[in-house]
């Protein structure tokens, strides 16, 4: 706990990643971290290797002082990054060493030290309603006296690019009071999130030739050019560089982390994590999403699951030949996967791409690839969509490939005879679902009922009722996730649904789709072929 600076990374100290997500991430609506929480994602981003994670701001929020605490007793051990406590600088008038909230910096232990000050002239006037001379002592005072006290010290000047840009010298007072005092970096601050990359850059050059200053880049995303900004900052001489995970923040967000780090591991060659901690990338950024309990954004640059995800045909054709004609890196250099998804946009190279991914060889079989283009085109033209279900297209493929002579057809794990639904509202106001099942299995005809809370749900249990005797992997299965989305129908037609339903063995998952006119239906589709498609797991000899 006492390192203040990066260990394990190649180029160490001379390029800071630094993580705000516990802080300035944590302000996004929506998020609430617990201490525990706080401290999962802590060992998460030391994982992946960033240098310098800012842990929260101690004595200004209580949890963030219990996080300290518990970190500092042991329950936080980091391999590669030094902990940061946030803070502002004292107030007005007082004495460093007197002020309670520069104390707490001390008391939460942490080797480093953020102070936010303000270098806006309008901001030190109106908001601070002191003279631009007694915020830069404000600044000197608390700077001086925590490096004294043996803390590593970073500035974060906040407003510093609107500020400079209205007042050019009281935004440079301001870094010189800190720098001067001791503080090893002087971050410049788009806390407006307004800046655009050429101009921030040129900022970023005219203030490192006027000041010689280490310097650092803190950047809000209000125009959306947050990820961009960092760069360009970095391009233009910084080497210190604060995001968040998934760019969490407060209005639009922070500098993504992940794709910062992306960028400057893979378009600008530099070492900023350690050796092989790109490949955690989308692992550590899925990861903290949860923690968060907020969905993975998919299409994120670098870490969604949509990042290397081709749907044109014409992509599928060159990426046939090479898959670094229509990929911008290797995704297996995030840890991401390149997945070709299969629409009515799909030429042969899609599907055929596709089925070499599933494991299916459309390759020598032009007649079953043809075929399947025409299913896959009539199902899409009817509500169909395998983008997300690939299991669905793993068994259209398997038919298609293997004929009449399909074991999936051949032999499914049960054969429905036919099955009924019938909605209870009871006096007492409860609302039951009841669902009889008729099925063919091991040779056996099966009648079972059972009650649930929805239709589906009553449908789901009953099948399972009247199959768990003869399937001995079925206790292992359970319904994951749950999607339904209404289609409208053409002119003169009535509208159909589509469902989604994510399947799960506790080892790996799985997502079938199923479309009808009635949601029953659709439901009853889907869920037959996710246990269809795990009982081809459970059969290996019956795999392509």
């Amino acid at each position: 706990m006492t390192r203040t600076e990066p260990a394990d990374t190649p180029l160490g100290d001379a390029f800071h990643l630094y993580d705000t997500t516990l802080r300035d991430g944590a302000q996004r609506e929506g998020i609430s971290y617990s201490v525990t929480d706080k401290l999962a994602v802590a060992r998460l981003l030391d994982d992946l290797g960033v240098g310098f994670i800012e842990g929260g701001w101690p004595g200004a929020l209580p949890k963030d002082t219990e996080f300290f605490a518990r970190a500092v007793s042991g329950e936080l051990k980091l391999r590669h990054a030094a902990l940061v406590a946030f803070g502002a600088t004292r107030k007005a008038g007082a004495k460093a060493e007197q002020d309670p909230q520069v104390r707490a910096l001390l008391e939460a232990q942490a080797p480093v030290v953020t102070l936010v000050a303000k270098s806006d002239l309008r901001h030190i006037e109106r908001a601070l309603r002191v003279d631009v001379d007694e915020a830069c002592e404000m600044v000197r005072d608390t700077v001086a006296f925590l490096v004294g006290e043996g803390r590593r010290v970073f500035l974060d000047a906040e407003h510093f690019f609107d500020g400079y840009a209205f007042s050019p010298d009281t935004a440079l007072k301001v870094l010189d009071a800190g720098v001067n005092a001791g503080a090893d970096v002087a971050v410049l601050c788009d806390t407006n999130g307004g800046q655009l990359p050429l101009d921030l850059a040129e900022t970023v050059r005219e203030v490192k030739e006027r000041t010689g200053f280490r310097l650092g880049i803190h950047c809000q995303d209000d125009t959306s050019c947050a990820v961009a900004n960092s760069v360009a900052a970095v391009q233009a001489g910084v080497t210190h560089v604060q995001c968040t995970a998934n760019g969490y923040g407060e209005r639009a967000g922070n500098a993504d982390l992940f794709a910062v780090t992306g960028n400057l591991v893979t378009k600008l060659g530099m070492e900023v994590l350690p050796t092989g901690g790109a490949t955690e990338l989308t692992r550590v950024s899925h990861a903290l999403a949860e923690i968060a309990n907020i969905a993975p954004y998919t299409h994120q640059a670098y870490v969604g699951a949509s990042a290397f995800a081709h749907k044109a045909g014409l992509h599928a054709s060159a990426i046939k030949v090479d898959p670094l004609l229509y990929n911008h890196i290797d995704p297996a250099s995030v840890g991401n996967d390149m997945r070709v998804l299969v629409t009515e946009m799909a030429g042969r190279a899609s599907l055929e791409l596709k089925g070499r991914e599933l494991g299916v060889d459309l390759a020598g079989q032009p007649e079953a690839l043809t075929s399947a283009i025409r299913k896959v085109k009539r199902l899409e033209s009817e509500g169909w969509s395998f983008e997300a279900a690939d299991a669905s297209l793993e068994l259209l493929l398997r038919r298609e490939v293997d004929g009449p002579q399909s074991d999936v057809l051949d032999e499914p794990p049960f054969e429905l005879e036919s099955y009924r639904v019938v909605l209870d509202h009871r006096s007492d106001g409860e609302v039951v679902s009841e669902a009889t099942v008729k099925v063919h299995v091991a040779g056996q005809r099966v009648i079972a009922t059972a009650e649930g809370n929805g239709p589906v749900h009553a449908l789901d249990a009953a099948l399972r009722e009247a199959l768990s005797p003869h399937l001995s992997w079925l206790d292992s299965v359970e319904l994951a996730d749950y999607k339904v989305r209404i289609l409208p129908g053409h002119p003169g037609t009535d509208a159909v649904t589509r469902v989604l339903v994510e399947t799960s063995d506790g080892e790996r998952e799985w997502t079938t789709v199923g479309v009808h006119g009635n949601i029953v239906e659709a439901s009853w589709l889907a869920l037959c072929d996710a246990l269809v498609h795990k009982s081809l797991s459970e059969a290996p000899a019956h795999r392509s």
